[in-house]
């Protein structure tokens, strides 16, 4: 039974992996440029988006999800300015406002509607169903050249695949702009890099990456993954490029260990009963930055934020 389980096992935690990247990734420049809330308010605002995508098309196809979720996304950014602009507030208060209305509007929604034939519910919302995307049909590496059991492959498995590769893409090839900006507008703008149009792009990269990941993994992780990882990583290092590799590392290490304790830990202590992947990851990641809060070599150097340039 063991075995079996950690067969079956690979595939969520890849996707849990893959989740935990893409997330992370731009998770560190929201984290310097101080606005790390953003992810949080994007991972609750999706799911008004998706709710009201089902009830227009009565589906949870991933095309209408994720189109439902990344319009929400958008409305959800818009309205963070438009309430920090208007209300003239500071941006905490203005992302709290708005992401929290949104994702009650969301709830009550979701309570109203009919989804008793489909796999959309509160709890779902929240921690995803990652437990349940196994390749039933691998029966070893020759699966992977089989046209019958790749057709079986959870389709969240490429969907994150595609979007963690993108958002790699996009760092790499945005690096030098996202580093300057982040740390210095002012100068970014005398070099001619338009910042402003950089920051609503960072920001929309964190949506699609929320809005691909909440379907398989929910909102608990990916509020964690924009957060805790790249906040860990700037305790080990002063270094931009080396914050980022750390964050990747942190973001998989929480990734594989918290699914492997929620299947097996409670089995250590005696029970039969799995806790819920979801939230064991996020728990491993905070342990993680506590870890780093408390021995990091550079905790003394957190409130640095942008003045440090690091390469």
């Amino acid at each position: 039974m063991g075995a079996e389980f950690v067969q079956f096992s690979l595939t969520p935690i890849l996707i849990g992996v893959l989740a935990a990247i893409a997330c992370a990734l731009p998770g560190n420049f929201l984290i310097l440029r101080r606005q790390a809330l953003i992810g949080d308010a994007i991972s609750h605002v999706v799911l008004p988006g998706i709710v009201v995508a089902f009830l227009l098309t009565g589906t949870v196809a991933a095309i209408p999800m994720l189109i439902g979720a990344a319009a929400a996304a958008i409305v959800a950014v818009i309205l963070i300015e438009a309430v920090k602009r208007l209300g003239k507030i500071e941006p905490g208060a203005a992302m709290g406002v708005v992401f929290t209305t949104l994702f009650a509007g969301g709830v009550l929604l979701l309570e109203q509607s009919d989804t008793s034939n489909v796999h959309l519910d509160v709890e779902h919302a929240l921690m995803g169903n990652l437990e349940s995307l196994i390749w039933f049909r691998a029966s070893g590496w020759g699966s992977l050249l089989d046209p019958v059991a790749l057709a079986s492959l959870p389709p969240e498995l490429g969907r994150m695949a595609v979007v963690c590769l993108l958002i790699v893409a996009l760092t790499l090839v945005f690096w030098r702009w996202l580093k300057i900006a982040t740390f210095d507008e002012g100068f970014a703008r005398a070099l001619g890099i338009p910042a402003s149009a950089l920051g609503f792009g960072l920001v929309i990269t964190a949506a699609i990456a929320a809005v691909a990941a909440f379907d398989a993994v929910g909102s608990i992780i990916v509020i964690a993954m924009f957060i805790c990882p790249p906040a860990a990583a700037r305790l080990m290092t002063n270094r931009l490029g080396a914050q980022v590799w750390w964050s990747v590392g942190f973001a998989i290490l929480s990734a594989v260990l918290g699914y492997t304790l929620a299947g097996y830990g409670p089995l250590w202590f005696g029970s039969q009963n799995a806790v819920s992947a979801a939230g064991m990851i996020a728990a491993v990641s905070g342990v993680i930055l506590g870890l780093a809060s408390l021995y990091g070599p550079h905790r003394s150097r957190v409130g640095v934020g942008r003045d440090d340039a690091g390469a």
